[in-house]
């Protein structure tokens, strides 16, 4: 690798299924950013493999025999310096998804993903900049308030707002934005200011709110009833 080339994103495949660990490998295979470091068939895998293969990306299935990738997310991310996740899933698994989501996964692709957009996913998880579509964001959306509007006082949605209320107004503005699904570019449009200075209000939002990515923020957005 040359002076000032940036080393490919190192990926681990978790999927019990071979035909699909299989696909994954040949799509990102071929892509010259990024190199399949390593796979795993079950979650029980996952603590072993990424000490031995050091990835900066697991892309891990949700339903696997022994210990499922949400079991296994929770767990990585819950260590000293884990590597992003990106999970793997169906429409069917809202309520999985937003767990998964929770613990600090990155974001999560639908098995029929294009694979031109299973490579944008992980490059975009790899730099932080992970996002939901406005398709997906909407379905959570849904899923969010249907599940977080019992009768009499919401815990989730109580801490939520109490949290935001923290916030400065320019703070939060970017929050309202990222739980609307925005990328970078798009809120520095929106909003009138540069790339760098939203990035700049990402990392201390995160800092504040002490979560670990973007898509969590947004999560606590919607659990505030905001968006």
């Amino acid at each position: 690798m040359s002076a000032g080339e940036q080393a490919p994103v190192r990926v681990l495949i978790v999927d019990d299924d071979a035909l699909v660990r299989a696909g994954l490998s040949m799509i990102l295979g071929g892509v010259p950013d990024v190199r399949v470091v390593g796979e795993a068939a079950d979650g029980a895998e996952v603590p072993a493999a990424v000490e031995a293969y050091a990835p900066d990306v697991v892309l891990m299935d949700i339903r696997m025999p022994r210990v499922d990738g949400l079991t296994a997310t929770e767990a990585l991310r819950a260590a000293a310096d884990p590597p992003e996740v990106l999970v793997l899933t169906t429409f069917d698994a809202d309520e999985q998804v937003l767990r998964a989501l929770r613990a600090g996964a990155g974001g999560f692709l639908l098995k029929d993903t294009p694979p031109a957009e299973i490579v944008r996913a992980v490059r975009r998880v790899a730099a932080g900049e992970a996002t939901l579509s406005p398709a997906v964001t909407r379905k959570l959306i849904t899923h969010v308030t249907v599940v977080g509007t019992p009768s009499g006082p919401d815990p989730r949605r109580q801490r939520a707002l109490r949290l935001l209320d923290g916030l400065t107004a320019r703070e939060r503005e970017v929050a309202l934005a990222l739980g609307q699904g925005r990328t970078n570019a798009e809120i520095s449009a929106e909003l009138f200011m540069s790339v760098a200075t939203v990035k700049a209000y990402v990392s201390r939002l995160l800092t504040k709110l002490a979560l670990n990515n973007r898509v969590q923020v947004a999560l606590l957005v919607h659990d505030a009833g905001l968006v």
